[in-house]
């Protein structure tokens, strides 16, 4: 199996075009699945400001093919041309898949570098595949050494203890702007109920500001503000919050924007400074609403270049702490790579002795001696396989799989099937059944070992 991903975000792609690519993400991966042969797994990344789809190919070979299938699914559940879609995504193999990942989820690759929201994020993608079947047992591994990552960079630096986040730089941006840097006083709305409103929430009740509707298009407000807290907007009264709002809050991303003209024409007769903050990738609000008289928009953009750069030394700790977990990742992956050609040379050994063993019944009968005999060649034979076995792990930790598996294919005529690791594992479980047989003297012979008892 070989790991591959596809990226679009901040840092190469702007924002417009990567909302865009990620319309459809929801059932991205089961399309894919369901309709390439080549995509084994596919996990989707999709976050404010990045569009990553992580997925497992049947081989090398086939590896083009499962990126075409997946570009060609994007363009249609996105609208975008081929073209478009396939130049917008940055391909990475080997050993550059998990070292991106792990960098993103630690918050390395992030607007606002040091940034816990990811890490969440990406745990969620995988419970999201899991949930849905798209989850490949290589993806599985990759995303919980990620998340491990994660925790591991957030325990041991220093790096986003500040609690940065995409919401709580906004705020800062806001106050900064705000004639009044009072909290308390400020009249908010917040439109959306999902994981960045919640984080919202929070950081403003933090904050001391306590006067927050809450306005969901679907109707979940009034479940969001029953654990939260804050007013739950309708469509009857939202209108008067935003004529009243200082600070409007976007997180949505909902099919349902405000308009400059609605928003001009509900704060119509007031002079009242109004700040609007976007944070919804597919935006909730018009961006001619910051030509608006006396309101100031905020975007994600914005945010990305008002965030604080972290300490160095925290960024280089962190990034060591990647690195190192990114190498012990291929590491055992590369190591893995070989569990089947270690599996089809022990199964091809021990193909050959019961053969060998079938003559020797076929002469003798199961007598002890034929006993003693399989006794002896099976333990012979465990111990000839100790080597190569333990030399193919080596080399696979130095990347030289390949030259072990045509080795085995030149020496021994072995084909290795490297289909999956469904099928190794399957494969394993019959060879180490034939390897119990060294500790059942005479197996084959039920005569004998009724005399042995």
């Amino acid at each position: 199996m070989v790991l591959f991903s596809l990226v679009a975000s901040h840092a190469d792609v702007d924002l417009e075009t990567v909302a865009q690519l990620s319309n459809g993400a929801a059932s991205l991966a089961q399309t894919a699945i369901a309709d390439s042969p080549s995509v084994q797994g596919a996990v989707v990344l999709a976050t404010c400001n990045r569009y990553e789809i992580y997925g497992e190919a049947t081989s090398d070979q086939d590896l083009e093919a499962a990126r075409s299938s997946l570009i060609e699914q994007v363009s249609e559940l996105s609208g975008l041309n081929k073209h478009v879609v396939s130049t917008s995504f940055g391909t990475r193999t080997g050993s550059d898949v998990s070292s991106h990942l792990f960098a993103v989820s630690s918050g390395l690759d992030s607007a606002v570098v040091g940034e816990r929201e990811i890490a969440g994020q990406v745990r969620r993608a995988l419970i999201a595949a899991e949930h849905n079947g798209t989850a490949s047992s290589g993806l599985v591994r990759l995303f919980q050494a990620a998340s491990k990552t994660a925790k591991d960079v957030g325990a041991h630096t220093a790096l986003g203890s500040r609690g940065l986040s995409i919401v709580s730089v906004a705020l800062d941006l806001a106050q900064e702007m705000s004639v009044d840097p009072d909290w308390s006083e400020k009249n908010t709305v917040i439109f959306g109920t999902g994981a960045y409103a919640g984080a919202t929430m929070a950081l403003l009740r933090a904050r001391g500001c306590t006067n927050i509707g809450v306005y969901s298009s679907s109707g979940r407000a009034e479940g969001f503000v029953a654990t939260r807290g804050g007013t739950a907007l309708t469509n009857k009264t939202i209108e008067a919050a935003l004529a009243q709002a200082d600070v409007i809050i976007g997180c949505s991303g909902s099919d349902q924007r405000v308009e400059a003209e609605d928003l001009g024409r509900v704060r119509a007769g007031t002079e009242k400074p109004l700040i609007v903050i976007d944070l919804a990738l597919t935006r909730d609000f018009d961006p001619a609403v910051g030509e608006l008289p006396n309101v100031e928009l905020l975007t994600l953009e914005s945010v990305r270049l008002a965030a604080p750069q972290e300490q160095a030394d925290s960024l280089a700790d962190a990034s060591n702490i990647v690195n190192e977990a990114a190498a012990a990742f291929e590491q055992e992956r590369r190591a893995r790579s070989v569990d089947s050609a270690i599996v089809a040379l022990r199964r091809h050994t021990m193909d050959v002795l019961d053969a060998e063993m079938e003559k020797v019944r076929a002469r003798h009968g199961c007598t002890a001696a034929a006993e003693e005999v399989e006794f002896a060649l099976r333990r012979m034979v465990k111990q000839l396989l100790h080597v190569p076995t333990v030399r193919g792990r080596e080399l696979a930790a130095k990347g030289q799989q390949d030259d072990y598996i045509a080795a085995l294919e030149a020496l021994y005529g072995i084909e290795v099937d490297q289909a999956g690791d469904t099928q190794a594992g399957q494969r394993s479980k019959e060879t180490n059944k034939n390897a119990s047989q060294e500790s059942q003297l005479g197996a084959q012979c039920p005569v004998a070992d009724a005399e042995s008892a």
